[in-house]
């Protein structure tokens, strides 16, 4: 057999399942029992209720007649010419009783025995019976005591014997395999571990220009992005042996029980010298030395301290490739970082558009799609979901499509999917109509100010005031390209239509609410953004927001302040003026147009959604001309019927939550 062959032959070593072993430990356990209940009927003095008698006696009840089933036995416990008798005496009430007598019996009395014929002779038993009846009852307690705890600690994978023993799993080729074509959307990764494969199967390609193989490749990004994908379809290109463990599977509360599994796993992989490593989630493990205030992180540092040893220390082999993935690369230590470790670090980041096509047709191959959709229109309908996310929303609208006895999936069932997974579903929330009027006109004073300031990349989409997720109303935006840069002019533009809401409550119905709470987070938020981080103010191009990420304990125990306090005034006057501006720019521009800010109100009332050329034909010609189709798809289940309200008084008090518009640019 090649050596190939041999290596897919290959299984990792598994302990016994009970399954497995239940029908010899149950013949185990019957032997023995036969064995006791032989050890019993053996043993005559184990019966109960036996009559101890002189042979005198005996004697005289063998003359009278009232022995039966007697049984002589020679033995030589008490010496020579030591005779047991035993077997049935009749009572004076007639029944039987066992009785048992002991001595020295003359050949007078043994003849007279033997002529009463109720007597049977037994030979005595030799010395390896005596012996075996005696150790026996030794034999069964020592043989339960092996088999209740010895063989059980054995057997137990997380048994005491077995805690510093490697948790890493072998992966067979031949259950889910995965390849590359099966990852989509992040070329240039696939392009950095490729190369690894080819290493693999081509050494000598490499090893003539004096290349060498790295020694690990830690792979980086947002969560969903395809990282332990990418690793499974290393897996299944390449020839070699591939394990994998998570980063916590070296976590005990055991001291040293992680530093033992990362040389144990070490010692694995040199056995299957060249193979591949995967470590999940290697920031459980990898972080920061020195990062504990006590003294807790003893055994986490000393795990990692032998994960640096075993991957370049003095006494490290070629051939053990370590492939790892996390999305917090700013806690890893330094040391693991270095060339020599980790030579190569990949970046996989969110989907372009190009990317989440091309993810999109991935995972639709098991679909039923219908003609009508375009996966590129639903691409360009996704900005910034991952990987993960964009299986989910296909997979929303396969059970949408079931649910409602379709065939195929439209594109009716994806556009649902897509607001459900982005926005929230639908609520049919009871609303009166004072607040329908209310999240009508803000809505329609975000979609208004949008559309009058936009540059053409963020047209407004739809206009709803149903309920989605946790917002009263919603106004949606689908850019036309991914954003990668923000202008100071869109980012003003931005401010003024997030800020169209609360101008549009005060203008229209004189009065504001709390529905505005998450536009102005939101507002506030790029405002900051802007004078801090991207200079967009007259404090100058100044870096002003350090530390205002989330602490890392350890690396930084206080956050400080690098500038003044007058600075600090000066920075929030700036915000409020940035703020102020957009509001006061966006209420002028509803003032300007009033009318068409009640028209789209009451068309709000009216259809309750509007698509976003409604909007501009309202801004444009003062009404709609294109007649409103509503697509109300088949129902997901039979609606059932509510109870009449009685009184107005039993509606639950609540706060309403922000009718910020979810998709309002970030």
């Amino acid at each position: 057999m090649s050596e190939p062959e041999k290596r897919k032959s290959r299984t990792p070593l598994k302990g016994p399942t009970p399954d497995k072993f239940q029908p010899r430990v149950l013949l185990i356990w019957m032997v023995i029992f036969a064995a006791i209940v032989a050890l019993w009927f053996m043993n005559p003095a184990n019966t109960a209720n036996v009559r101890e008698m002189s042979v005198t006696e005996v004697l005289q009840a063998a003359g009278q007649g009232t022995i039966s089933n007697g049984v002589i036995k020679s033995d030589g416990s008490g010496g020579k010419d030591w005779t047991v008798i035993t077997g049935k005496l009749r009572g004076e009430d007639g029944n039987l009783v066992d009785f048992r007598a002991a001595g020295r019996v003359p050949d007078a009395s043994f003849r007279e025995l033997q002529e009463t014929g109720a007597f049977k002779e037994r030979p005595a038993g030799n010395v390896w019976q005596q012996v075996i009846i005696g150790l026996l009852p030794f034999v069964i307690i020592i043989g339960l005591l092996y088999f209740l705890f010895v063989r059980q600690i054995r057997m137990a994978g997380r048994g005491a014997l077995n805690f510093g023993k490697s948790r890493a799993k072998m992966l067979t080729r031949d259950r889910d395999r995965i390849t590359f074509s099966d990852v989509a959307g992040c070329d240039e990764a696939k392009e950095e571990v490729h190369e690894i494969v080819d290493f693999l199967k081509d050494p000598k390609k490499f090893q003539k220009v004096g290349g060498r193989i790295p020694k690990g490749i830690l792979m980086v990004g947002p969560p969903g992005t395809g990282k332990t994908l990418l690793a499974k379809a290393i897996a299944g290109e390449a020839d070699v042996p591939f394990f994998t463990i998570s980063g916590s599977d070296f976590v005990e509360m055991f001291v040293g029980v992680g530093a033992s599994r990362v040389r144990d796993m070490f010692e694995q992989g040199r056995k299957n010298a060249p193979c591949l490593i995967f470590i999940d989630e290697i920031d459980a493990v990898g972080r920061q030395r020195g990062a504990g205030l006590g003294g807790g992180n003893d055994e986490r540092e000393q795990t990692l301290n032998s994960l640096l040893v075993e991957m370049d220390g003095f006494d490290t082999t070629e051939g053990v490739i370590i492939i790892a993935a996390t999305n917090r690369p700013d806690v890893l230590d330094n040391a693991l970082l270095r060339p020599g470790r980790f030579d190569r670090q990949v970046y996989i980041d969110l989907p372009d558009l190009v990317g989440r096509e091309q993810i999109l047709r991935v995972h639709a191959r098991k679909l039923p799609l219908s003609e009508d959709v375009d996966l590129a229109v639903v691409a360009r309908g996704t900005p910034g979901l991952s990987g993960a996310e964009l299986a989910n929303l296909l997979n929303e609208g396969a059970l949408m499509a079931a649910r409602r006895n379709k065939k195929k999936i439209d594109m009716l069932d994806i556009e649902e999917a897509r607001e459900k997974v982005q926005f929230g579903r639908e609520r049919r929330r009871i609303m009166d109509d004072e607040d329908k009027k209310i999240v009508a006109y803000h809505e329609a004073g975000h979609a208004l100010v949008q559309a009058a300031v936009d540059d053409g990349q963020l047209p407004v989409h739809k206009v709803t005031i149903i309920p989605r997720g946790g917002s009263l109303g919603s106004t949606m935006f689908i850019p036309k390209k991914d954003m990668l840069n923000y202008g100071k002019r869109r980012l003003l533009n931005n401010l003024a239509g997030l800020m169209g809401g609360r101008a549009a409550e005060e203008v229209a119905i004189g009065d504001i609410t709390s529905g505005a709470s998450g536009d102005i987070k939101q507002a506030t938020k790029i405002a900051r953004h802007m004078v801090c981080d991207w200079g967009m103010s007259p404090l100058g191009p100044v870096a002003l927001g350090e530390n205002q990420e989330t602490l890392f304990l350890g690396r930084e125990i206080s956050r400080s302040q690098n500038y003044s306090e007058s600075t600090a005034v000066k920075i929030d006057a700036e915000i409020h003026r940035i703020v102020d501006e957009q509001y006061d720019r966006a209420r002028k521009i509803l003032q300007e147009k009033r009318a068409a800010l009640d028209y789209l109100a009451s068309a709000l009332l009216e259809h309750e959604t509007l698509d976003g050329h409604h909007v501009v034909e309202i801004l444009e010609f003062g009404e709609i001309r294109t007649p409103v189709t509503k697509k109300t798809p088949p129902p997901l289940e039979p609606a059932k019927a509510r109870a009449p309200r009685d009184d107005a008084s039993k509606k639950p008090k609540e706060v309403p939550p922000s009718a910020e518009p979810s998709g309002a640019p970030a």
